[in-house]
């Protein structure tokens, strides 16, 4: 299961979007730890291997949630 994280830039129209392989509970610890320090920095890995670091400085938020990607059918 792939997780969807959105991350929002402080002055920036466009948010990230990165897939991850890392689970709700391991992207919530990172931003916790990046958060934690002044100068922090968020570093995630999508799951093509490549690495987003973002000043914790610059966010504006973090959504994270289950990717709705390769799912087929129709809801009613």
């Amino acid at each position: 299961m792939t997780v969807e994280v959105k991350i929002g830039v402080q002055q920036s129209a466009r948010e990230l979007v990165i897939e991850t392989d890392q689970t709700n509970e391991d992207v919530a610890a990172l931003v916790k730890d990046a958060l934690a320090t002044e100068a922090g920095v968020l570093t995630l890995t999508d799951t093509k291997g490549k690495v987003t670091v973002v000043p914790t400085a610059k966010l504006a938020y973090v959504e994270i949630g289950r990717s709705s990607s390769g799912q087929v059918g129709f809801r009613s």
